[in-house]
């Protein structure tokens, strides 16, 4: 494909799908019609890894020998957050048992191995880090009898052990709908509890893998209020794989509908060419809407914006809403 610039603001394209007429954007191919998305819009431009605290943060890291789903993911924050001196571990390794296709995760089957020195490891690079809070969060264990629930929770209590002052969020996979092992991961102290629903419900096969479902994250996430009122619970939605607007007011009524208090809305960009395709860029004052559009469904809050990943300052928004911390 070749290159494209922004759309003037206020002209208009009809998306390849032909779902809907779409503001900013992405100029469509003179030739073929669909939109050329070789080239990122200003919006999204973001600073190389660097300095002092990214390389300590890079060290520790390192020298415990952690994952983090900043590197794995190819975080477009990995800069400003480690630069901030904050990280999200991703447990039990770094190969993943389903193949989502928005996700540069290695896939395979890991056969049950985990790490056994892991929760300390955690706690102690928590500790080193100094965090006031921590986002964990992990690839999907199909491969475990519990989906990787017990290793979870030892995790989060060892950091509580070593590190009584700092808050937990855990970021985890749907465990199948296995709400036995929802609830173990719950039960081990958590401020906040995320699973992401990724994308709206026409979307869901093919972006997420087979395994994972729209209705199954919903339960999830309902059950997670059920079983602990007092722990937050959030999700994440990704923009630019060819939803509507309309799909996406209906998602956030889905969510909201779980009883979920914080929901994330940002920008799916295309890990590698084997990946799905962008279909736009999102603007940053169609995330603005967006934001209000899901304030004003009763969310606590709402944090969108085309950088916006479902750990990108999480303790920012608790801080500031006076909402765990």
């Amino acid at each position: 494909m070749s290159s494209s610039e922004p759309v003037p603001d206020g002209s208009k394209y009809v998306s390849p799908q032909g779902t809907r007429a779409v503001k900013g954007g992405i100029r469509p191919n003179a030739a073929t019609g669909v939109p050329d998305v070789d080239r990122k819009p200003p919006w999204l431009r973001v600073k190389l890894p660097g300095g002092a605290q990214y390389e300590a943060v890079h060290e520790i890291v390192r020298s415990h020998k952690l994952n983090t789903v900043c590197a794995e993911s190819k975080c477009p924050n990995i800069a400003e957050c480690w630069g901030r001196g904050t990280a999200t571990l991703m447990l039990m390794g770094s190969v993943c048992t389903r193949a989502c296709k928005f996700c540069s995760v290695s896939t395979g089957n890991p056969n049950g191995w985990l790490d056994p020195l892991e929760p300390l490891q955690v706690a102690d690079a928590v500790a080193l880090m100094g965090l006031k809070y921590v986002v964990l969060t992990s690839v999907d264990r199909d491969d475990l009898a519990d989906g990787g629930a017990a290793h979870y929770a030892a995790c989060v209590q060892a950091i509580h052990q070593r590190s009584p002052q700092t808050a937990v969020e855990a970021l985890t996979p749907d465990f199948a709908g296995d709400l036995t092992a929802v609830a173990t991961v719950l039960d081990a102290g958590l401020v906040t509890y995320a699973q992401n629903i990724e994308t709206v419900e026409r979307l869901t096969h093919p972006v997420r893998d087979p395994r994972a479902g729209y209705a199954q994250t919903l339960g999830v996430l309902a059950f997670a209020k059920r079983h602990a009122p007092k722990t937050l619970t959030k999700t994440s939605l990704m923009l630019g794989l060819g939803e509507t607007d309309a799909e996406v007011e209906h998602t956030l009524d889905d969510i909201r509908g779980a009883h979920v208090d914080v929901v994330t809305l940002g920008q799916y960009m295309r890990p590698s060419p084997h990946h799905l395709p962008v279909q736009r860029f999102v603007t940053p004052d169609e995330f603005r809407h967006y934001r209000e559009l899901a304030l004003s469904k009763g969310f606590l809050e709402a944090v969108a914006g085309p950088l916006v990943r479902s750990s990108y300052r999480a303790e920012r928004v608790l801080e500031h809403n006076n909402l765990g911390l």
